[in-house]
């Protein structure tokens, strides 16, 4: 699908705040939240705020691909939750014409004592909302991760690599028109990561729109065109990816 000038996503002023209710010492709390957030921290009748996001503007365009560039903590992963609906804005208008599908997603939707098919029949309930053709996913799912019979015991019994093989399969199977991907997914053991690499690659280039947090310069420009850069929960820089890389660079030398 190619860029339009359809606005699928609009940010004006948005701001998002988390409230840390906790009797911890304050600031122990500021070191250890801005290591992780990279936002603002105050504190008001004991409780905590983190001041995730500040004041973001921006508009994007159906079929843009669009790289989020910026140290841990500086708000990336914040932003693909925020414009997925997992958070809601503090202030400003979000607004969103299209259903956008967060690539974060690091355990299951079920108890790990139920098993691989059970994991497998609640991930696709929530995207397709029916079981129709469940059978071809649970196939797809079941020789892509290798898993085959053991795709019918409690995911308790897994190693780490197979959980992860297990999840990988899930989320890469359908195409969606705006993903939101966070690089962070793992892919399980280097046996699978080729295979792994390649089916992320499609499953990107099948998507509409994309917005994609990564450290990697290789895959950022593999993918995207334009970038915004991230700093302390703010974007300070929005243009061309060559542009935004060398900005972000020029920060941190």
């Amino acid at each position: 699908m190619g860029l339009t000038n359809r606005v699928v996503l609009k940010c004006e002023n948005v701001c998002l705040d988390i409230p840390v209710v906790s009797k911890t010492e304050l600031t122990f709390k500021k070191k250890f939240i801005r290591s992780i957030t990279g936002g603002k921290v105050s504190s008001q009748k004991g409780i905590t705020t983190i001041k995730a996001l500040s004041n973001l503007n921006l508009t994007i365009y159906s079929g843009q691909r669009i790289a989020l560039i910026g140290h841990n903590g500086s708000g990336k992963s914040s932003f693909i939750r925020l414009i997925s609906g997992i958070y809601t804005p503090t202030s400003g208008i979000l607004k969103s014409s299209t259903n956008i599908y967060p690539l974060l997603q690091k355990s299951f939707l079920v108890s790990p004592t139920l098993t691989g098919i059970d994991a497998a029949k609640a991930h696709y309930l929530l995207i397709k909302n029916n079981f129709k053709n469940f059978d071809l996913f649970l196939e797809d799912v079941k020789n892509f991760s290798g898993l085959g019979d053991f795709m019918s015991l409690p995911i308790t019994t897994y190693s780490d690599g197979m959980a992860a093989r297990l999840m990988f399969s899930l989320l890469t199977y359908f195409s969606h028109e705006f993903l939101a991907l966070d690089e962070g997914i793992g892919t399980g053991d280097a046996a699978f990561y080729n295979k792994a690499n390649i089916r992320l690659t499609e499953f990107i280039e099948k998507s509409g729109t994309l917005v994609f947090a990564s450290h990697s310069k290789e895959l950022l420009k593999k993918f995207c065109r334009r970038g915004l850069v991230f700093s302390e929960g703010t974007i300070v820089y929005d243009g061309q990816l060559e542009d935004a890389i060398e900005y972000y660079d020029s920060k941190h030398s």
